[in-house]
C-alpha cells in the first residue's frame, strides 16, 4: 500500500483490503496491451510492459486497484509473431470486463491502451460509451500519449522507443535497426527515426506528462461523477479517425488489416 493513497493488487489484496480501497477510492485500473511486433530493436509485449507501468504509477498517486493487465488487443496481421483478437472476441471481452467492475462496485475503470492503431482505438472507445451508458461505470480508454501529444503516437519509433527506455532500457537495443534509410516493412519504425534522437529523460518527461494528466482526470471524475468530459474525450477521438474509417471502411479487422499494408508499404509479414 502506498502512505499516500490507498491502493492495491487485485491478485494480492484479501477481500477486507479490497472492500477498504473500494470505500475510499473506487477506481479500478486496466492496463491493456498486447503482443506486437515493434521491430528488431523492441520486445513483442512493449504494449504491455508501458501499460501496466503506466497503470501503476497512475494508481499509486489516486488509490484505487490494479488489475492484471490485458495483453489481447485487435488483431495485428502485419508480422506472424503479433498475437491478436478478432473484432468480436476483443468487443466481447471489454464488454465482460466492464461489465464485472461495474457490478463490483466500482465508479471510475481507467483503461490504460499500450497499444493503440486506429481500429483498437475505436473498439475500446465503443467500450467505453457503452459502460458508461449501460452501466454508469465512467470509463477512460486512452493510450496514454494520447493525453500529451497525438502526434507521439508512433509505432517502433522516437516515442515508443524512448518511453520504454524510460522504464526497460535492458530491453532496447537501437543498434539493431542498422544503419542507413530504415525500411517500415522490416524495422516497423513509422515516426520519427529513434536512432540517435531516443532517451530515457525524452520517455520519461512525455511519460511523467501523461500520468499527470490522467490523475488530474480520475480525480475529477470522483469529485465529480460527470460524464461529459469523457463524452468530449471521445468525440474528439472519433473525429481524429473519421478519415480513417472513410478510408479503410467501418470492418475493424479488414479496416486494420489494410492500414498496416498500406503503412508498412508491403504485403503483411
Amino acid at each position: 500500500m502506498s502512505t499516500t493513497a490507498a491502493w492495491g493488487r487485485y491478485t494480492e489484496v484479501r477481500p477486507p483490503a479490497l472492500e477498504a480501497i473500494r470505500a475510499i477510492t473506487p477506481v479500478a485500473y486496466l492496463p491493456w496491451g498486447g503482443l506486437s511486433w515493434h521491430g528488431p530493436h523492441l520486445p513483442l509485449g512493449l504494449d504491455t510492459i508501458v501499460a501496466e507501468a503506466t497503470a501503476e504509477r497512475a494508481i499509486r498517486r489516486t488509490g484505487g486497484v490494479l488489475l492484471p493487465p490485458l495483453t489481447w488487443p485487435l488483431a495485428t496481421p502485419h508480422h506472424r509473431d503479433s498475437l491478436g483478437l478478432s473484432a468480436a472476441t476483443l468487443r466481447a471481452l471489454l464488454a465482460d470486463s466492464l461489465a464485472a467492475l461495474a457490478q463490483g462496485g466500482w465508479r471510475v475503470a481507467v483503461l490504460i491502451s499500450g497499444h493503440y492503431s486506429p481500429g483498437h482505438e475505436l473498439l475500446l472507445i465503443e467500450a467505453a460509451e457503452a459502460a458508461i451508458s449501460r452501466h454508469g461505470l465512467l470509463t477512460l480508454a486512452i493510450p496514454p500519449l494520447a493525453l500529451v501529444d497525438e502526434e507521439m503516437l508512433d509505432h517502433a519509433a522516437l516515442w515508443e522507443s524512448s518511453v520504454l527506455l524510460a522504464l526497460r532500457p535492458d530491453l532496447v537495443d537501437l543498434n539493431a535497426l542498422g544503419a542507413g534509410p530504415l525500411d517500415p516493412s522490416s524495422s516497423a519504425v513509422v515516426g520519427r527515426d529513434p536512432r540517435e534522437t531516443a532517451s530515457p529523460s525524452l520517455g520519461l518527461s512525455v511519460l511523467s506528462i501523461a500520468i499527470e494528466r490522467i490523475c488530474s482526470a480520475v480525480e475529477a471524475l470522483l469529485a465529480t461523477g460527470d460524464p461529459a468530459p469523457l463524452q468530449t474525450l471521445y468525440e474528439r477521438r472519433r473525429e481524429r479517425y473519421r478519415s480513417f474509417v472513410a478510408r479503410y471502411g467501418a470492418d475493424p479487422e479488414a479496416a486494420t488489416a489494410a492500414w498496416w499494408q498500406e503503412l508498412i508499404g508491403g504485403a503483411p509479414r
